[in-house]
């Protein structure tokens, strides 16, 4: 199928467009923005310079990817020469912005990710796959997000936070620290609540695998800090996941321990 490009739109002679490519009235590509085949821009929205979007992705109206990354005046300078590349299939509602990358520097979202309306992603920060974000999300710079995440809206999460693989972070949660994969993250300040039970088994993780998550989660956050640290570091897991949990919990020991402060009772008791 040919391209399709409304005769109000504006791309620079630069910018690379793939086949089959629909970019609809008064919308904007910047300079050396490349588009992928299928993709889809809507009417208003705008593709900022230097920006990468893969194949059969829909950027909806008055939604910026690729724009300049905010920074204070006096950091100007490293604003240029930043990237957004994004993946195949993806889907960025309306008034969504996601900023490139800082001083060279790289913003990057996976594949097969739905961005709902207002979400903000910052500079530099790394997206996975098959994530879904709801409206009004807040994500600053430098993040690192796994696949398979969830977040309820208005979450917000904080500048070099990182998510693993398959956690929850729930609505209106506000994440100063990191959150270990398969949990679920709940508040303001965001704290630990309990194990992504539904979200695992919709991923078809075996009965097994998902008790031994169950059972590194006790040990981690079922007792009182020091307690928790010491079966952190002693802990035998039995799959590939739980493994993951007590390795990212003992790389933020910070956020292990501002978890288990908040006390017991956020141990759920269907565990």
């Amino acid at each position: 199928m040919s391209t399709s490009i409304h005769a109000t739109a504006i791309v620079h002679p630069s910018a690379i467009v793939a086949a089959d490519v629909a970019i609809g009235p008064y919308a904007i590509v910047e300079a050396r923005a490349r588009l992928g085949a299928g993709t889809r821009i809507a009417a208003h929205a705008i593709v900022g310079e230097d920006c990468v979007i893969g194949d059969a992705c829909v950027v909806h109206s008055f939604a910026v990817v690729g724009g300049a990354p905010q920074l204070k005046a006096d950091s100007a300078s490293s604003a240029s020469g930043g990237a957004c590349v994004i993946g195949a299939r993806n889907v960025i509602r309306e008034h969504a912005t996601v900023h490139r990358g800082t001083g060279g520097g790289e913003t990057r979202i996976g594949d097969d990710n739905l961005l709902m309306v207002g979400v903000h992603l910052g500079h530099d920060a790394v997206f996975g796959s098959h994530g879904i974000v709801a409206n009004g999300v807040q994500i600053a710079g430098h993040a690192i997000i796994g696949d398979y995440v969830t977040f309820g809206g208005l979450a917000a999460l904080g500048p070099h936070v990182r998510v693993g693989d398959l956690a929850l972070v729930a609505a209106g949660a506000m994440c100063e620290r990191d959150v270990p994969p398969f949990l679920i993250a709940q508040g303001d300040r965001a704290r630990i609540r309990g194990v992504n039970r539904v979200g695992m088994k919709r991923r078809g993780m075996s009965l097994e695998d998902i008790r031994d998550v169950e059972r590194a989660f006790r040990a981690l956050y079922g007792k009182g800090r020091g307690a928790a640290l010491v079966q952190a570091r002693s802990f035998e897991p039995k799959s590939e996941a739980s493994r993951k949990l007590v390795e990212a919990a003992l790389r933020n020991e910070q956020g292990l321990f501002a978890s288990v402060r908040a006390g017991k009772h956020l141990v759920r008791s269907s565990l």
